[in-house]
């Protein structure tokens, strides 16, 4: 079988992407066309949407296997992770 050489992509970040961001909660919305994963990160009584991601449902689906597979490459090279409890308070959008 004849394969081509895989090409290697390069990412470029600005030095404030780069950084990255803390988040300690998520919310996750869809339509038919696409999935909206808001990141927060929550401090009760307030909190502040630290990321907005749109994707489509089958690189959703590719996102959700690829946590599996680092969840459990995680767990078992250090051991089981207990999730973390959820917020017993509601969570919303105000207009600013």
């Amino acid at each position: 079988m004849n394969q081509q050489p895989q090409q290697q992509i390069q990412i470029k970040a600005d030095d404030q992407t780069a950084k990255g961001v803390y988040t300690n909660n998520l919310i996750i919305g869809h339509t038919k066309e696409e999935f909206v994963l808001d990141f927060l990160n929550v401090f009760p009584p307030q909190g502040s949407l630290v990321s907005r991601v749109f994707t489509s449902p089958g690189h959703a689906k590719r996102i959700l296997n690829a946590l599996k597979d680092n969840v459990k490459k995680y767990e078992d090279q250090f051991g089981k992770i207990e999730a973390a409890q959820e917020p017993d308070q509601n969570i919303g959008f105000k207009a600013e």
